[in-house]
């Protein structure tokens, strides 16, 4: 099984949003660091040819692997890595996603391995803490037939658009992280305010954990603005 952060410097509404700076290190930094804690083969960074060189550094300070692919082309990324390294299962984690829950990664691929669909996620999580499992052979598949632009960029969407091809496990959240309107992706300036402050509140030196964000979301004025 691969790790796959996919992440470039190319963004337009927020300039180099993955080196952006949060309490603790970075929003790619704080990426890895929640990831590497979930068990796999390889845990990577896919990115792109021209942002590569400035993210190299990042990823290897944090043990991962580092593999260049096209910019636009997403799903191409993916299943070139999945070539490279030879997996069979892939955990896809977005890089302007901070607040990445490993214990619900955890969670869904063990809902994942029992059940063995083609591609799973949690319902329900606030965007921007959860990821997705999907098997390297949909991929190959979607790599072959999905001829849109939109079904390349995002990789999992010709899955989605195909369900009488796939089989997609979508189980509602546990309790503890169920906040479906709340906003924790960085995309946006305002985005990433909202989730440097609660960096500056709750980060103690490790992953901040599903239950906590909630909790702080909850309870502040601040972070009921936020959903």
């Amino acid at each position: 099984m691969g790790i796959f952060v996919q992440v470039r410097l190319g963004s337009t509404r927020l300039r180099r949003k993955a080196i952006l700076p949060l309490a603790g290190g970075n929003v790619i930094e704080h990426v890895m660091r929640a990831m590497a804690g979930v068990p796999a083969e390889v845990h990577a960074l896919l990115t792109d040819v021209h942002s590569v060189e400035v993210l190299r550094p990042f990823a290897e300070a944090e043990g991962y692997a580092v593999f260049p692919g096209p910019a636009e082309d997403v799903l191409a990324r993916y299943c070139g890595a999945c070539r490279e390294y030879d997996v069979s299962r892939v955990v896809r984690v977005t890089g302007d996603n901070p607040l990445t829950s490993a214990a619900l990664a955890a969670d869904v691929l063990s809902l994942h391995a029992l059940q063995r669909p083609d591609l799973s996620h949690f319902l329900g999580i606030p965007w921007g803490m959860g990821v997705e499992v999907v098997e390297a052979d949909a991929l190959f598949q979607a790599e072959r037939d999905a001829s849109l632009p939109e079904e390349r960029e995002h990789i999992t969407t010709f899955l989605y658009r195909n369900r009488a091809r796939f089989t997609i496990l979508e189980p509602q959240a546990p309790a503890r992280a169920f906040l479906p309107e709340a906003r924790l992706t960085v995309d946006t300036q305002e985005d990433y305010e909202r989730v440097k402050s609660i960096f500056m509140a709750l980060y103690k030196g490790a992953p901040i954990e599903a239950e906590e964000v909630i909790a702080w979301i909850s309870s502040t004025s601040e972070g009921a603005q936020g959903v």
